[in-house]
């Protein structure tokens, strides 16, 4: 396990779980609004998309909360038909991976319908895709493939953290009068947040700064910020460095104005990505900020991401495979010229490396942040 003094439980006003915070927006974005219909592979199974949508069938009914048959282009090309009817459908799959066979119906229909009808129609439609690693998921089934989406005019996609951002963010995405592509990493679903009861949303464009620092700027996306987390804390504790760590949230629209002024401030920027690093969004993250502010950078921007080839299957393999706070730390170091002593180094380490087995999620993740 990670040193448990990096993230000492906080005294939570509310605590859920990412998982509790995604069934709650359901709920209340259901009681909300008639027109919200839910509809996926698993839906109404006993294990409920990882519990994310338990008990809302009984609550809402078949007519509103149901499965769907094997055919994701066939059912996507419904969901879009139902939204520009009048509804606010949410199609689930429990892959990312799953959702390639719908691309057609997302990137030729979803995409373009408002465009295409001068701004007279619109496609109110979330579809929520869920990204991850370990326990043997392999090439097909651990792809984080957000820039592919997000290639495209007339998508919205976020990439939500946090159970409150998740909860929240749910909620904007369900009313939203646009499509919008919510994907989460798996192993975000056990930490815990604190999560207010009420409904409320949370804007779908704009980053969050998770810690504030002055020395350098590393924006992370999803779970990737919780291993950035790890390494920001251990780099203060140990060398004094201060590194300001912001949480992007939104892979299209990205929030490069508020990454812009921190560069502005530190000079030096790292991007974590859970994605393969060639034509990634953290390269284009990376690229907008040279274009518009190449002066401001005193180093050359670091991305640090997937390596290029398939994901492998056997845990002797995905070790190493995916970037660790170890890879961070250093790039923290190498971005800003330091050098560090083998007593400064075991310490270090000592903080980063994990314990446990690679390939499950840590326990240790407790916010907020």
């Amino acid at each position: 396990m990670m040193q448990g003094r990096l993230f000492m439980p906080s005294n939570l006003k509310r605590p859920l779980n990412y998982v509790e915070a995604i069934r709650e927006a359901f709920d209340q974005s259901m009681a909300k609004d008639s027109n919200v219909i839910v509809i996926g592979e698993g839906v109404p199974d006993p294990k409920a998309i990882f519990g994310s949508t338990a008990g809302l069938r009984q609550k809402y009914g078949a007519h509103r909360v149901f499965d769907m048959p094997l055919s994701e282009n066939g059912l996507t090309g419904i969901c879009i038909g139902a939204a520009i009817s009048g509804l606010r459908p949410v199609l689930i799959h429990q892959r990312i991976d799953f959702a390639l066979l719908s691309i057609d119906q997302l990137f030729n229909n979803a995409a373009k319908w408002h465009y295409m009808f001068n701004g007279k129609a619109t496609v109110p439609m979330v579809v929520r895709m869920i990204v991850g690693r370990g326990w043997g998921q392999g090439p097909q089934h651990s792809q984080s493939l957000q820039a592919l989406f997000a290639l495209i005019p007339g998508l919205k996609v976020v990439m939500p953290t946090t159970a409150h951002d998740a909860k929240g963010m749910l909620n904007a995405a369900i009313q939203d009068n646009n499509p919008v592509i919510f994907i989460e990493h798996r192993w975000l679903h056990p930490v815990v947040d604190d999560v207010p009861e009420d409904y409320y949303e949370v804007p779908l464009d704009k980053a969050k700064i998770i810690q504030s620092g002055k020395d350098l700027t590393l924006a992370a996306f999803s779970y990737m910020t919780l291993e950035s987390l790890v390494a920001v804390r251990a780099l203060k504790e140990v060398l004094g460095i201060e590194v300001e760590l912001i949480d992007m949230r939104s892979i299209r629209p990205l929030d490069v104005p508020c990454v812009r002024q921190s560069v502005q401030k530190t000079g030096h920027l790292i991007v974590a990505d859970t994605a393969y690093k060639t034509g990634s969004i953290g390269a284009e993250l990376i690229s907008q900020l040279v274009e518009s502010d190449f002066a401001s950078f005193k180093s050359a921007p670091i991305r640090i991401a997937s390596p290029d080839f398939p994901t492998p299957t056997g845990p002797s393999m995905t070790d190493g495979y995916y970037p660790t706070p170890v890879q961070i730390a250093d790039a923290v170091l190498t971005s800003l010229g330091k050098s560090i002593s083998a007593s400064e180094r075991n310490q270090l380490d000592a903080l980063l490396v994990r314990k446990s087995l690679h390939d499950v999620p840590s326990r240790d993740f407790v916010g907020p942040f």
